[in-house]
């Protein structure tokens, strides 16, 4: 039972009436003919059994973009996936034992990878539309994201609409194949807080990343609940969630977060955004040496070369939001400077109030403005512009690179046999993609989350043939809606539409 559940409205399955997946042979059949029966089942039993130590699904005749170079692309080939782990990625495997997913017309491809996403402001989608970071001083900067969100609405969240908040947020980007996030909720106002978010986190049944960042009322746990909550929660890292400790330098104190963080083995995440005058702490941070590698620097924004230079050395990673810094005023996305200094770098839906948190358009915020960059460069002369960003470059940024960045490379973020099996089909044979003629053009430049048809995390599959399993969405709505309802009336915003 969830947070949402009661004897009178319990919680919902949808299995729904789904289309067949065909089940194994039998392989001590006597005749080939006996061996070419087999029997069907649907998708209700389907979540029960994938991802069970023993289930073999073979994921069959896709095209298979695996984002390891030791394993490579395949115009037509296979995964085999037994239990949580990939087992084998071929031109064609032979596993008579296995349950066969037709995976033709599909790309099949590891899931995205969010390593930065205010999920607990789920229900407050497109409220801030127009709004840049901070206040400018113009009147029509009023309503600006750290006064609006921070100092308003956020203040006014009561654990249930924490827990709402972060379900339908996951679930969401659940739909659209991203299988991986790091969550960082600032709203950890009391350890009830704390706990709706790690619940909402859990029951959303994807990879998640816990991130234990700020709290504002008077009594708050934070920072030094991150004890408790690593303890309670995070003693193992080989679960599908794990913990990053937040250390924003805009906060009085955060020297202590960082020392709970290293104390913890915790990576340590934050935002560095010159709108916020951050620039000379971070500055001085990096003249004392203070930089590791687990640190993970959001945004980056308008920092000195010197501080870049320290921040590379130390071999800490770099999240982008493309969208959002363009659209919020944080200023012009770094993508250059990270990538000419060699750094790892992923990227982040940030903030769904103001902007989309599906990781299509992620990839093509970054494609198009590195190529725009790279592109004036050249037409202005000079020779030494910088290589044109590919397509596939796109994709590793928004896979690969965000399981590096999180410390989860060795679970996720490709095909690689022995790693879990967050895998994700995308409909090559839609109105929008067909005819498919370039795998990785086709999801970078042409596709949204309408395409994204299968998604398993682990082995377990969360979306089937189009359709999530396991939550009454509608319900979940409603309960989204009347959070939202109640924190614009305590907010003391009108809920106009059109505002």
């Amino acid at each position: 039972m969830c947070r949402l559940c009661s004897p009178t409205t319990p919680m919902s399955l949808c299995p729904g009436t789904a289309p067949f997946l065909s089940a194994p042979a039998d392989s001590n059949s006597a005749t080939s003919a006996a061996r070419a029966v087999t029997t069907q089942i649907t998708a209700a039993p389907l979540p029960e059994l994938s991802g069970q130590k023993g289930t073999r699904l073979l994921i069959k005749g896709g095209v298979v973009m695996s984002v390891d170079s030791a394993v490579g692309n395949f115009a037509k080939g296979d995964v085999l996936v037994e239990g949580s782990k990939i087992v084998d990625v071929a031109a064609n495997i032979d596993a008579s034992d296995a349950h066969v997913i037709d995976a033709s017309g599909k790309i099949v491809m590891p899931g995205f990878i969010d390593t930065h996403h205010h999920q607990f402001e789920t229900g407050l989608r497109s409220s801030l539309a127009d709004a840049i970071v901070v206040n400018d001083g113009k009147p029509e900067n009023v309503r600006n994201y750290y006064e609006s969100m921070l100092l308003g609405f956020s203040q006014h969240y009561r654990p249930q609409d924490v827990y709402i908040n972060e379900l339908y947020g996951g679930l969401a980007q659940l739909d659209a194949g991203v299988t991986t996030v790091m969550d960082v909720s600032q709203i950890h106002h009391s350890a009830e807080h704390s706990d709706a978010a790690i619940e909402g986190l859990r029951d959303a049944g994807r990879r998640g990343v816990f991130g234990y960042f700020e709290g504002w009322w008077d009594g708050k746990e934070h920072p030094g609940g991150a004890r408790r909550i690593r303890e309670q929660y995070f003693s193992s890292d080989d679960s599908l969630l794990t913990m990053v400790m937040g250390g924003e330098i805009y906060i009085e104190g955060y020297e202590e977060m960082w020392d709970i963080g290293r104390e913890l083995d915790l990576q340590i995440a934050l935002h560095v955004v010159t709108t916020f005058g951050m620039t000379p702490t971070f500055d001085e941070l990096a003249k004392k040496g203070v930089f590791g590698p687990d640190n993970i620097f959001i945004h980056m924004t308008g920092m000195t070369d010197d501080a870049w230079k320290a921040a590379a050395d130390a071999g800490a990673h770099v999240s982008l939001s493309v969208p959002i810094e363009m659209h919020m005023r944080h200023g012009q996305p770094p993508i250059q400077k990270a990538l000419d200094l060699g750094m790892s770098v992923s990227l982040s839906s940030d903030v769904e109030c103001t902007m989309s948190a599906d990781f299509f358009t992620q990839m093509r915020g970054m494609i198009t403005l590195q190529r725009m960059m790279a592109n004036e460069s050249a037409l202005s002369g000079d020779e030494n512009h910088p290589a044109l960003m590919r397509t596939s470059d796109a994709i590793r940024h928004a896979t690969i690179e965000g399981a590096k960045g999180l410390r989860l490379d060795r679970k996720t973020g490709s095909l690689t046999p022995g790693k879990d099996a967050d895998i994700i089909l995308l409909d090559a044979e839609a109105i929008n993609v067909a005819p498919l003629n370039n795998a990785a053009g086709a999801v970078v430049t042409l596709m949204d989350r309408s395409n994204v048809d299968t998604v398993m995390v682990a082995g377990k599959i969360r979306k089937w043939q189009g359709q999530l399993l396991g939550h009454d969405m509608d319900k979940l709505r409603h309960e989204l809606e009347e959070s939202r309802d109640y924190i614009f009336e305590k907010a003391g915003v009108q809920h106009d539409l059109f505002a």
